[in-house]
């Protein structure tokens, strides 16, 4: 495992390696994010044994991708966008420092991890980004420090295995707007039509590689 920590210049390359090139205040945030995530990582484990390199090709790719796919769909000029089971912050701190419309809330339950995200976050100054701390049938009823009001649905929900995709979506109605979207990130291919749930529709998908596999984003409306 490497364990040279990461500098600007090494990351800038890494990412290009990917086809993608950064600003110089991207690489700034995403270098400080992974020298974080792999320090904190050797005392509690967020993210496995994992150098930042693998961190970056295996896991911060999918937040590159990702901020593609948002930025396709029709959204409201400042989402409100929720990140249930948010853990060491991936897909959505590196996703931050690529896609920063509206406000985004990293919903996390396990302490240890809302602790590692509020301190990187307080190093980064990632535009109305904040984490909750608490269960994600909560969060509606949260004051939030970035604006906002209580009890306001979201217009974009993320999930990557929070729970099982079905069982979610009788969780994520209450919180999602009419016209909100809940977007999974899988391993799997978006569902048939007639798999779906009376009252849900399937939106966009996407599929895109990561060392030698293939993920996917499928997105979910109410109907």
């Amino acid at each position: 495992m490497i364990t040279t920590a990461p500098t600007q210049k090494m990351v800038a390359a890494a990412t290009a390696r990917l086809g993608r090139s950064l600003s110089v205040t991207q690489t700034k945030r995403l270098t400080a994010y992974l020298d974080q995530l792999v320090k904190w990582n050797r005392k509690m484990n967020l993210v496995g044994k994992a150098d930042w390199q693998s961190v970056l090709k295996t896991l911060v790719v999918d937040s590159l991708f990702l901020a593609d796919f948002l930025a396709g769909l029709t959204l409201p000029k400042k989402p409100l966008t929720l990140d249930l089971g948010a853990g060491a912050g991936l897909p959505g701190i590196p996703l931050r420092m690529f896609w920063q419309p509206g406000e985004y809330r990293l919903v996390e339950l396990r302490e240890k991890r809302v602790l590692f995200m509020r301190s990187v976050l307080g190093k980064l100054q990632l535009p109305g980004t904040e984490v909750f701390h608490g269960r994600a049938e909560d969060i509606l009823d949260a004051k939030s420090d970035i604006g906002g009001t209580e009890g306001q649905q979201a217009n974009v929900i993320l999930s990557r295995a929070f729970m099982p995709w079905k069982k979610m979506l009788t969780l994520v109605r209450p919180m999602l707007a009419p016209d909100g979207v809940l977007i999974i990130l899988s391993n799997d291919p978006p569902p048939e039509t007639d798999d779906l749930p009376t009252g849900w529709r399937s939106g966009k998908s996407a599929d895109y590689p990561v060392a030698g596999t293939t993920r996917y984003f499928w997105s979910l409306s109410p109907a």
